[in-house]
């Protein structure tokens, strides 16, 4: 009767040591961002807050404050703290083919030399590639993602009443090459149509600014989304809905694209995907994906 007690009470104490040991999460998020003033900023922590996800998600941005911040490094490290030792990299970007998504290429050890200007950047913010690189998975962004058309498809809703016979232009920021660029319209033309069908327009269109690239091309980009802009409203015969395809609402939203939009027939109020709990979903989706594998 007492070995049995004995081994009861040894049980006991075990219990807990073990349930304890359960709660020490292997798997973690980092959602990577560009970073941007302190409202943009606020924006991508708050959909961080919104994923619903059992081990912890933190947040690095690239540029601006934030990276000082939150360097990719650190971030790392604190989830390695944690006792995680799988951790997702979520590029809360519009798309995978541009000079940011090379950069956490290289960070996460897939590329072995960065682009000058790209890896100045990367200095300037204090960030650097993390010693221990074991684990880290590199995800997609956005791309063709029905999560982003529909965030989108949200804003184009909220522009106008009627819109079974208006016509809807998803606008993005872009990237520099030629290349980059065909890669960027291939994703985000399903999109732009997702966003016709899901907001009930009769037409819908996608162009890019191209707003990091040399003068003459970016000129060259927003005298065709002007041209494009004048020929939709002409075939409808009334004011095109802007939706800009972007993560968060900040300078480029609320000033370039307006200045690029001034005096053509649009309805346009410079809201970009976020704030949308759909962005969340989107980061518990893929990321539940990758880390699923063993």
């Amino acid at each position: 009767m007492t070995s049995i007690l004995r081994l009861f009470a040894t049980l006991v104490i075990c219990v807990p040591a073990l349930h304890a040991a359960a709660q020490v999460p292997s798997n973690g998020i980092l959602l990577v961002a560009h970073g941007g003033g302190p409202d943009w900023n606020k924006q991508v922590l708050d959909l961080a807050a919104a994923v619903r996800f059992a081990g912890p998600v933190r947040v690095s941005f690239l540029m601006g404050p934030g990276a000082g911040e939150r360097p990719f490094q650190r971030e790392v490290a604190a989830l390695r703290a944690a006792g995680v030792t799988r951790v997702a990299i979520v590029p809360l970007f519009i798309s995978s083919h541009s000079e940011h998504f090379d950069q956490l290429r290289y960070l996460v050890g897939l590329r072995d030399s960065l682009d000058a200007t790209m890896m100045h950047h990367l200095h300037m913010g204090g960030i650097e590639r993390p010693a221990d690189r074991t684990g880290l998975t590199l995800l997609a962004a956005l791309d063709s993602a029905p999560e982003l058309a529909d965030a989108l498809a949200a804003r184009a809703v909220s522009l106008v009443p009627d819109r079974a016979q208006r016509a809807v232009l998803v606008l993005g920021h872009g990237p520099n090459g030629a290349e980059d660029y065909a890669r960027w319209m291939a994703a985000l033309r399903p999109v732009a149509e997702r966003v016709r069908q899901r907001a009930g327009y009769r037409l819908a269109a996608v162009e890019l600014v191209r707003d990091d690239a040399p003068p003459m091309v970016r000129a060259e980009a927003v005298a065709r989304v002007r041209e494009i802009v004048t020929w939709l409203s002409q075939l409808t015969g009334a004011p095109v809905a802007v939706v800009p395809a972007l993560v968060a609402t900040g300078a480029v939203s609320q000033v370039t694209l307006k200045k690029d939009l001034e005096g053509l027939p649009v309805e346009y109020l410079g809201n970009a995907m976020l704030p949308n709990l759909g962005m969340a979903r989107w980061v518990e989706r893929v990321a539940a994906g990758a880390l699923a594998a063993p």
